[in-house]
């Protein structure tokens, strides 16, 4: 069985190894082979579309892209829902020192988004454009996660945009820089919400990374399992079970899964369209297993 995630470092490759440790030890599928995905979502769409996958992690706001064949896509995949993974929270990070508050300062500011064809990076334009940004009030910067955080570190960029943590590039950078996450006005916070419907609200603790000294709001992505409609029913089927039994592990194994089990309330009282999101419906085989672990009558 093959599942793919993102690239080296990131939150999708950590969540993706202990999701193969729970798999594993349920039985489910036989080996399990975590594979990396430079361009994370859009990578594991177009490798279920050639069956290079069996499933791969999403971030919720590509799925009815991928599924209705809208660009980046060049054409529909049948991508079917398996499975909620976290709610990740999407942050920009300064130097603590760099006199930067808010998300609204970064106008004319060089910012690191993520490699050009990654998640990261089409989160930032989404973000962007809210703001009511174009390529000439800020210069985005094309690198990898590991790449920003040392460019930030050295100075030659003012930004970063960070993925959820704990990981490893935020850990290594904040231990020898001291960092500050930029805030975002409340007015700015409800115009990205409603134009980008699939974020959602999210609260980083203090303590959450090094320089987080206090609560702050920030905008998060619900991240999904997937899969494709030809999969069979009976895996997916299993790995949902697995999942779902599986949640306490999951979070034990990896603070990125922390809540999961509230992912899952939804499904109580609004039946499988809690999780149909984009358009993409359930696999039949995952309806067979929220059936069978009690969470759909």
């Amino acid at each position: 069985m093959r599942i793919g995630t993102a690239e080296q470092d990131s939150t999708f490759l950590t969540q993706g190894r202990a999701l193969r440790t729970v798999l594993e030890r349920s039985g489910v599928g036989g080996p399990v082979e975590i594979l990396l995905s430079p361009s994370a979502s859009i990578d594991n769409a177009n490798r279920l579309h050639k069956g290079e996958l069996e499933f791969g992690f999403m971030a919720a706001n590509w799925i009815g892209r991928a599924r209705q064949g809208r660009p980046p896509f060049s054409a529909p995949v049948d991508l079917r829902m398996v499975t909620p993974m976290n709610v990740g929270p999407l942050y920009f990070i300064a130097l603590s020192d760099s006199g930067l508050e808010s998300v609204t300062d970064l106008l004319g500011r060089r910012v690191a988004v993520g490699a050009r064809t990654s998640g990261m990076a089409q989160h930032a334009q989404s973000m962007f454009e809210t703001l009511g940004w174009n390529d000439q009030d800020i210069t985005a910067v094309y690198l990898d996660l590991a790449a920003g955080a040392q460019a930030l570190a050295s100075g030659a960029v003012d930004a970063q945009l960070q993925c959820p943590p704990p990981n490893k590039v935020m850990a290594e950078l904040t231990a020898r820089t001291p960092v500050k996450v930029l805030s975002w006005p409340a007015d700015q916070l409800d115009r990205l919400l409603t134009a980008v419907p699939v974020y959602r609200l999210t609260k980083m603790l203090r303590g959450a990374l090094r320089g987080l000294d206090h609560d702050v709001t920030q905008p998060a992505v619900l991240n999904v399992l997937v899969t494709h409609a030809r999969v069979d029913e009976g895996l997916v089927r299993d790995v949902v079970r697995a999942v779902a039994s599986g949640a306490a592990e999951l979070e034990r194994l990896n603070p990125l899964f922390t809540g999961m089990s509230e992912l899952f309330e939804p499904l109580k009282t609004r039946g499988p369209a809690a999780f149909e999101i984009g358009g993409v419906p359930l696999h039949p085989g995952a309806l067979r297993g929220y059936h069978e672990a009690g969470m759909l009558r």
